[in-house]
């Protein structure tokens, strides 16, 4: 790691199988603190089943991961949540019958620390962690508004909310600005890089390559559950495998462009 820092992520040969399919293969990972690492890769190529794995949405079926000094493989989806590990998903994932402000409750109550017996009231905490999550993102003046009511942009600016309500050191982003446009992308663009200036550590998959590539200071590309590229933001055009697989030549093009001016759309 970077000036001998310690690891916040390791994953070893994470492998997920569901019977004879292997949808994460000899996934291994590290991430330091304070790093944006953004993982692409088609459709099908393990990179959410590989989140759900970190993230104890579903068990690894071999590997090992650990987390600022935790070995948390096999923990649930609350206690790695609980540890500082929060995620987005790539469908909206919340409470659509509840307010904006009610959702973000949830996700600071029961996101921080274990709840055997909840209370009956919030707490000052809880109610500033949502306060400060909600202006955060932009959506302090919607609070009450309910979330079957909100347009795409504040669906995925809430499960963001969501996220950050709980402290994490640690934030999984899976596809982000997936239906967003220009306009919106830079938005999020600016919300990620206010988290990273804020200390946070965050892992992201994306498709919308410029995203990806504009946040990312390391990218990785997976293909059938495996790693095949692993390297600089500005490197994987030039890959043969990455452009064969993923990219096509058009693309390419277009993110040479990128980087060479500056302002091209990929």
């Amino acid at each position: 790691m970077k000036n001998g820092s310690r690891a916040l992520l390791e994953c070893a040969n994470v492998v997920k199988r569901f019977g004879s399919l292997a949808a994460v293969d000899g996934m291994s990972l590290t991430v330091a603190p304070g790093e944006i690492v953004g993982i692409g890769g088609p459709n099908g190529a393990g990179k959410t089943t590989f989140f759900d794995v970190v993230t104890g949405v579903t068990p690894a079926t071999d590997g090992s991961i650990g987390f600022d000094g935790h070995d948390i493989t096999g923990v649930g989806a609350d206690r790695i949540c609980q540890l500082g590990i929060a995620r987005t998903f790539q469908l909206n994932a919340a409470f659509e019958s509840l307010t904006v402000r009610e959702n973000i409750d949830v996700a600071a109550y029961f996101g921080r620390a274990r709840r055997a017996v909840p209370g009956l009231r919030l707490g000052r905490d809880v109610r500033e962690h949502t306060d400060e999550a909600l202006a955060f993102v932009g959506l302090a003046d919607k609070d009450d508004v309910t979330v079957a009511q909100l347009p795409v942009l504040d669906r995925k600016l809430l499960m963001i909310a969501g996220a950050i309500a709980t402290k994490p050191k640690l934030l999984f982003l899976d596809e982000p600005v997936g239906g967003l446009n220009t306009k919106e992308i830079d938005h999020i663009i600016g919300l990620v890089e206010r988290l990273k200036a804020g200390g946070l550590t965050v892992v992201l998959i994306e498709h919308v390559m410029r995203f990806l590539l504009a946040l990312s200071s390391r990218v990785i590309i997976m293909h059938h559950g495996k790693k095949i590229f692993e390297g600089l933001p500005n490197a994987v055009a030039e890959d043969p495998i990455v452009v064969e697989t993923y990219l096509g030549e058009g693309t390419r093009k277009r993110l040479k462009t990128f980087f060479t001016e500056g302002g091209a759309q990929a």
